[in-house]
């Protein structure tokens, strides 16, 4: 069954245009060049609906096995440690990649924190500079649902022990984004 998953995931990636920009084996992300379906409001202005953005799609082989008995303090860190250096690499590639030059927002959709969860994630997303808030599918409820048997899924296959606070009918989904200008003027070589 996780090999269906896997196939099934490398066919959703393609149809979407989701591609891996860099070749290090550490980086967590993957981007993708798409439109947003409505406006987003962020601190230092409004992306209008249609604007070009990238988003931010976690590289799930890449993300760092979950031990047994759940994350721990480590595990933690080194999944920060990687996940900044994988924002830098992603600045830097939006310096130097031509078709990244028109991108107005950067950011995405995650089932993995929710703007509710007590568990601290939102905190962390904002501390990196992202505004986070719920996300509302455009088929409601029945959209989420299947989007979150997707998301599901995929944690099964690559990181099971993850399931363990995380129930599919309980999943919320979040949007997390930035602007490009301030993402590059966070995470972007000095």
């Amino acid at each position: 069954m996780r090999t269906i998953v896997r196939l099934f995931d490398r066919l959703l990636r393609r149809v979407y245009g989701v591609f891996e920009f860099s070749a290090d084996p550490t980086c967590l992300l993957r981007l993708q060049v798409t439109q947003t379906g409505h406006a987003i409001a962020l601190p230092d202005g409004l992306v209008p609906a249609g604007a070009l953005v990238l988003q931010l799609h976690l590289w799930n082989e890449h993300i760092p096995s979950i031990p047994p008995q759940g994350p721990d303090l480590a595990w933690a860190l080194q999944t920060r440690r990687l996940m900044m250096a994988s924002l830098h690499a992603v600045a830097r590639q939006m310096t130097h990649d031509p078709c990244l030059a028109g991108v107005q927002a950067v950011g995405g959709v995650t089932s993995i924190l929710s703007p509710d969860d007590p568990a601290g994630g939102e905190r962390i997303m904002r501390r990196a500079g992202f505004t986070v808030f719920p996300c509302r599918h455009p088929l409601g409820r029945f959209g989420e649902f299947w989007e979150n048997l997707y998301a599901w899924a995929i944690m099964w296959t690559f990181n099971a022990v993850s399931l363990r606070r995380r129930k599919l009918l309980r999943l919320r989904r979040a949007e997390l984004w930035m602007s490009a200008n301030e993402f590059l003027q966070r995470y972007g070589d000095r």
